[in-house]
């Protein structure tokens, strides 16, 4: 009996990579994942961040332009 699951865990970044796609430094990306406000699992060694979870604050951190500017 198979135990194999299709899971759609979509794909995982360094933080390296996170860091390069934010323009931003490594230490910062470290910063927003021991703060908890970017989750991530850590491997080993290191952590892995999910594209998805890059999106999601993105979208939590976006701020819209004053309107009575």
């Amino acid at each position: 009996m198979s135990t194999e699951q299709n899971l759609d865990i979509g794909n995982f970044l360094t933080v390296s990579d996170v860091a390069a796609r934010l323009n931003v430094s490594k230490m910062t990306v470290y910063r927003l994942v021991h703060s908890g406000e970017m989750p991530a699992v850590h491997i080993g060694h290191s952590f892995r961040i999910n594209e998805t979870a890059v999106a999601d604050y993105l979208a939590d951190a976006a701020v819209e332009a004053d309107p009575s500017s």
